[in-house]
């Protein structure tokens, strides 16, 4: 009952019908053997660009009121022709299927869209904007968020043109990978085609599957982060009204929790999170940053907490080797870091010149290492991390005295003398993204392993 639509239209008589008659219809055709009886229940979806207006609601349809001549009805019209076409018996449109004066309806739905347009038995896509195929490549159906999922969740597609032509002579537009239309949907979209033929949601190539939405845009700001749920197969309340940045940060939190380090694969400027910097602002945060991330066979801790996004790393010292202010007149230091314990190691970013560099402790946060048995931290050749920095405590607070109170004041509690050197705790260096580091002798795909002393959990 929940892997298809809440509701249908019935295409003999365009009147709509709920998941108990839907069940009632296909019951007479599931023999007792059937293990998975749901296979049968067989709807044709929808995608295509809303129309500014005119887009029959599901109150219009219902009263019977939007059924005119409007080039949303006419839209609806040609197809569910299409469908029946198909040999199907029933339909379903995202404009008038919705009753989106429930709230609860339309969190369901949202929750539900990608899981509705996979279990499809064929999604009609219409390119309102296309005559032939190569005008795919300017169709805003391949630059909205919404037909993102909608593109990769369906197992069978048909493109038509804005005519309501086929674009292919092909019953399902996604049977062949070597096909112009596929290899256009490629170009326009930026998705290979292994992924547009036959796509798995799940929290994996977070920063690849990021990129593939970067171009695209929503009416509602939020629909950014909720048309991606299901292709990240996570879920989280609905809430229109809280802002695009709110949205995202809640995202990209929830798919935090499944450990993907790929999810930390950007640059740029952080959202405005209330305790973490390890939080992109949008998509586009992804696009430019291309460092591979590895199969490690484990995933990566990572907890958000009210000090920031806890995350267990392998911390390896770095002090400045070099700095170079050519670039001063646009705020920017040069500043290399080498490593102590492998000096062949070095780091090259730009810093703040306003910064005091030589104040600040700087070490590498090693991202893609892996825990086995022996909770012995196995590093690769080739690794994967974050520059971190922190500065002296003494330097942000106001001037305090620091008292030696005499032993005998304070019964049984041990007390010692102040240490030379108070850090804050570690941090990002801003606006910098993971760095890849390669070291000394030791192959790319290969391993080694250091001592548990260089774990640490920081709150990026």
């Amino acid at each position: 009952m929940n892997d298809i639509p809440i509701r249908l239209i019935r295409l003999s008589n365009m009147k709509f019908v709920g998941r108990e008659e839907v069940k009632r219809h296909f019951r007479r055709f599931i023999s007792a053997n059937f293990n998975d009886p749901s296979k049968l229940v067989k709807y044709a979806i929808l995608s295509h660009r809303w129309l500014d207006t005119g887009e029959p609601t599901y109150e219009e349809m219902r009263t019977e009121r939007g059924r005119g001549r409007s080039p949303g009805y006419l839209k609806l019209k040609k197809f569910c022709e299409t469908a029946l076409a198909y040999k199907m018996e029933f339909a379903w449109a995202d404009t008038c299927c919705i009753d989106k004066s429930s709230s609860t309806e339309i969190d369901e739905s949202i929750r539900s869209m990608f899981r509705w347009y996979k279990n499809s038995a064929i999604c009609i896509v219409h390119l309102a904007q296309s005559e032939n195929i190569q005008d795919i490549m300017q169709d805003e159906w391949t630059q909205r968020g919404w037909t993102l999922q909608e593109l990769l969740a369906p197992n069978r597609i048909k493109l038509f043109d804005k005519h309501w032509g086929p674009m292919t002579r092909y019953r399902n537009d996604k049977s062949l990978e070597d096909t112009e239309v596929m290899k256009t949907l490629e170009a326009a979209t930026g998705i290979p085609l292994d992924y547009l033929r036959r796509f798995y949601p799940g929290a994996v190539m977070v920063d690849e599957r990021m990129r593939w939405a970067a171009r695209r845009k929503t009416t509602r700001v939020e629909d950014i982060a909720y048309s991606l749920m299901g292709i990240f197969d996570v879920s989280m309340q609905i809430a229109y009204g809280e802002g695009g940045d709110r949205a995202f940060c809640r995202l990209i939190e929830t798919i935090m929790q499944a450990g993907e380090p790929s999810v930390l694969n950007w640059i740029g400027e952080a959202a405005r999170h209330n305790s973490s910097s390890a939080i992109p602002r949008s998509p586009q945060s992804f696009v430019g940053h291309t460092l591979e991330f590895p199969d490690l066979g484990q995933r990566l801790e990572m907890t958000m907490t009210s000090l920031g996004l806890r995350v267990l790393l392998v911390i390896l010292p770095l002090r400045i080797s070099s700095t170079n202010n050519q670039r001063a007149a646009v705020g920017y230091d040069e500043i290399t870091l080498e490593c102590p314990l492998c000096p062949a190691v070095q780091i090259t970013f730009f810093d703040y010149v306003a910064a005091a560099h030589h104040t600040r402790q700087f070490a590498f946060g090693i991202v893609n290492y892996s825990l086995r048995s022996s909770q012995l931290p196995r590093i690769r050749g080739k690794s994967t991390g974050f520059i971190l920095n922190r500065g002296h405590e003494g330097l942000y607070l106001p001037r305090v005295t620091v008292c030696e109170p005499r032993s005998e004041d304070f019964v049984g509690l041990n007390l010692v003398s102040p240490p030379k050197h108070e850090f804050d705790a570690w941090k990002k260096v801003q606006m910098t993204g993971l760095t890849e580091v390669n070291f000394p002798n030791i192959p790319s795909d290969s391993y080694f392993y250091v001592s548990h002393e260089y774990l640490e959990s920081v709150y990026l």
